[in-house]
């Protein structure tokens, strides 16, 4: 009779034991979920996102130019930005830097713009190999630096176009990865006034704007653009003045805040 009480003991432990575990599992799931909910809900990404827009009270936006094909409209493109006694961002292509040092350099030497890598041969990065995307953004860096005698830290994806290695691999090169909350589409051969209208219409504070050098309007929209932001009380600063380099976290649409 004891042995069968002792057994009935130790069963009844045993399925204590288990219906402790499963609860115990059971909670910790649920954690999860309410900690990665309230992650959700309060706009903090839980993956890796790159900066699209900054957080800010202040009037400070900055405006940016991709350079992958082509270099005629450069010029003009600087001397614009001089005119208007603003400042912007150039982000090139290995093998455009290679084809084009001088203009490159002259960029750099008119003292309006930030350089930053868009690759070495403009791939979708996301399709490559971690260490096939390390050399295509240390090999673009290597050329811009020694053109201009300066090490980028600011990387655009090509085609905007990221995962999250790629973003990890960037951060280990010790880059900040930009995107853009305002596209102007100037790519798709669109007026001038469609272009200034569609930028003016979108941008807010802390805004980074998405620009081409080969655009075939780009440079007859950027006086309207300038002019009509300066109006609206809008300064124009380098997109590595903008973002925060530290304490900092990105919301789920990009945009990036203080901790």
């Amino acid at each position: 009779m004891k042995k069968q009480l002792r057994c009935v003991t130790i069963v009844r432990r045993k399925l204590l034991l288990y219906v402790m575990s499963a609860l115990a599992l059971i909670m910790a799931v649920v954690a999860c979920s309410v900690t990665s909910s309230a992650l959700l809900w309060s706009g903090v990404s839980t993956r890796k996102v790159p900066v699209y827009r900054v957080d800010t009270e202040k009037k400070k936006i900055a405006i940016s130019f991709d350079a992958a094909w082509g270099a005629d409209k450069t010029c003009d493109i600087i001397e614009t930005i001089t005119a208007y006694d603003i400042k912007a961002n150039f982000f090139v292509v290995g093998f455009w830097a290679e084809k084009y040092p001088d203009k490159l350099k002259k960029l750099y030497d008119s003292g309006r713009f930030e350089i930053g890598v868009h690759s070495n041969t403009h791939p979708h990065m996301p399709k490559l190999s971690r260490e096939k995307m390390k050399t295509e953004l240390t090999a673009c860096a290597d050329t811009i630096s020694k053109t201009i005698g300066v090490k980028p830290d600011l990387f655009r994806p090509p085609f905007g176009d990221y995962s999250d290695a790629l973003l990890e691999v960037a951060e280990e090169c010790g880059f900040y990865t930009i995107q853009w909350d305002v596209d102007s589409l100037d790519w798709k051969g669109i007026s001038s006034e469609e272009i200034a209208a569609r930028v003016l219409k979108k941008t807010q504070n802390g805004s980074i704007i998405l620009m081409h050098n080969d655009g075939k309007n780009t440079v007859k929209a950027l006086p309207a653009i300038i002019a009509g932001l300066q109006a609206k009380g809008y300064e124009f600063v380098t997109i590595g003045e903008l973002i925060y380099r530290d304490n900092f976290t990105v919301r789920n649409d990009g945009t990036q805040i203080r901790s």
